[in-house]
């Protein structure tokens, strides 16, 4: 291991253990506070109990499951409880930071114009599936033509053609991701990086402070040979105790290249994501190119989060409107979405619509099964409906806990109708979804409650493209390695096992 790699590994393991201490310091200080108001009369503790209740009633704006959680918490931790919810639930729709991001996002999306004869050409192709569209078209997000769109079923069939393309850029990259980690990957696309500002080229790199914890961000952005290499760190993490949050991160991961070509899906940029390294056995993710008009929305995606980060606004955003428009008769509508749009989110409000206007079949892959009611109710109503719905899941995990919640999901969901897999050669970190051989989405969305409603995500819906009917033949390919589950071996997990999974389950909005 060489210095810079060793340096990088301290850095990250000093980084994480300031978290962990923060963390810790956290805990300690509301069992103290907790304690000291505990103290009080029987009255106060009642009064404190029914004004927490209310708060939350009024504070959490996103969804029901959230309130009911939180008030689940409050009766059974009175006092820490509602000190828990200042410390990691308080972050609401309203905050600041949601509030300045729809500042931006409404300056945004006067940049995205929908072209209503596109619109129209997709309702007579599919007019089952139109709502999708107009839904994503509603909330700022256009629908266009003239997008090529490969599909890479592994990041390892993905590595050569992203080197390629950052080699090529002649104007400016854009990248955005929430894990970068100092490997063999990333010192390849830095060189890349480094060698492109010298030739006059544009590039920024916007990373999530808490996703790169292992990455010594500081001197990333010391080092003389990154010179020219904007970057920027989204939520740094706040020292001060009472200040660091671990949700409301962002998760998105995009490229964009000259404006023509930009990468997304579930890929960041560390070594396991393209097998360099075996990390949770063999790592199945995936991500889509698109070349072309749709491209637009990706760089203005990035470009609102660059600015809500680096608190900068461009002068003039159009110059980097594509330069590059093959003629394409696919659609693609990429979107993205987050807690500033709770309760109405849309990439909840997408994978919802996708579940309910399937008519043949459901694919979904996902690492994490975490679901709310609602969301459960999506499924099961689809397959007792007669549609085929299947759910990949991984079989080694990189999450315990969550693997556990994934698991006490997995009853309901068999018991009726729902087909649900784990893949047995390692991690699956793919987040696609595929009905009815006409549409798809590939992006960043889990199937879980942060991705869903507290993390800020992307994914671009494709349709009458090749890719489609890839994801879903890639989609069975992988059901050749996966192992079914059961319902009558589900029901036989030890019962210190339900016990473990039933209170990971009232614990899975902070998960």
């Amino acid at each position: 291991m060489n210095f810079d790699k060793r340096r990088t590994k301290y850095h990250g393991i000093i980084r994480a253990l300031s978290v962990l201490v923060v963390f810790v310091l956290q805990i300690v200080f509301v069992g103290i506070l907790a304690q000291v108001i505990q103290q009080y009369a029987v009255q106060i503790y009642f009064a404190v109990e029914i004004l927490s209740v209310m708060l939350v009633f009024a504070l959490v704006n996103d969804t029901d499951y959230n309130q009911q959680f939180w008030i689940v918490i409050l009766l059974l931790m009175p006092g820490f409880g509602f000190i828990l919810y200042f410390f990691w639930g308080s972050k609401r729709r309203n905050s600041a930071l949601n509030k300045n991001i729809r500042r931006i996002e409404s300056e945004m999306c006067k940049r995205l114009t929908q072209d209503s004869v596109v619109m129209e050409e997709f309702a007579k192709i599919h007019p089952n599936k139109i709502q999708i569209a107009r839904y994503l078209e509603k909330e700022g997000y256009p629908l266009y033509k003239n997008t090529r769109v490969k599909y890479y079923p592994l990041g390892d069939d993905m590595e050569k053609e992203f080197l390629h393309d950052l080699e090529k850029a002649k104007k400016y990259i854009f990248m955005e991701y929430f894990i970068v980690y100092n490997g063999d990957w990333w010192q390849r696309i830095v060189k890349i990086l480094q060698k492109k500002v010298k030739e006059g080229v544009e590039v920024r790199l916007l990373i999530d402070d808490f996703g790169c914890l292992m990455m010594d961000v500081r001197n990333l952005k010391k080092d003389p040979r990154n010179k020219g290499i904007q970057i920027c760190s989204f939520g740094p993490i706040d020292r001060r105790f009472t200040a660091m949050s671990f949700n409301y991160r962002n998760h998105q991961k995009i490229t964009v290249i000259d404006g023509s070509v930009g990468y997304t899906g579930g890929i960041n940029l560390a070594d396991e994501y393209i097998n360099k390294i075996v990390r949770f056995g063999h790592w199945k993710d995936t991500a889509v190119r698109l070349q072309g008009e749709a491209v637009w929305s990706l760089t203005n995606i990035f470009l609102e989060m660059w600015e809500e980060s680096s608190q900068k606004k461009d002068k003039n955003p159009m110059e980097y409107t594509p330069r590059e428009i093959p003629a394409e008769d696919s659609f693609v509508q990429p979107f993205a979405g987050g807690p500033h749009r709770n309760p109405n989110n849309p990439v909840e409000g997408v994978y919802s619509r996708m579940i309910n206007k399937a008519r043949d079949y459901v694919y979904i892959t996902t690492p994490y099964l975490v679901l709310d009611g609602k969301l459960l109710d999506n499924l099961i109503q689809a397959a007792q409906s007669g549609v085929d719905v299947r759910i990949i899941t991984p079989h080694i995990y990189d999450k315990w806990y969550v693997y556990m919640v994934n698991i006490s999901n997995y009853g309901k969901l068999v018991q009726n109708g729902v087909r649900v897999y784990e893949y047995t050669p390692g991690f699956i970190h793919a987040k696609n979804m595929i009905s009815d051989d006409e549409c798809a989405v590939c992006g960043t969305i889990n199937l879980d409650y942060r991705s869903l409603y507290i993390h800020y995500e992307n994914g671009v819906l494709l349709s009458e493209n090749e890719a489609v009917l890839k994801m879903r033949d890639d989609f069975m390919e992988t059901l050749e390695q996966c192992e079914e589950i059961h319902y009558t071996e589900w029901k036989k997990r030890p019962i210190h096992q339900k016990i473990v999974q039933w209170i990971l389950r009232l614990y899975s909005p902070l998960l």
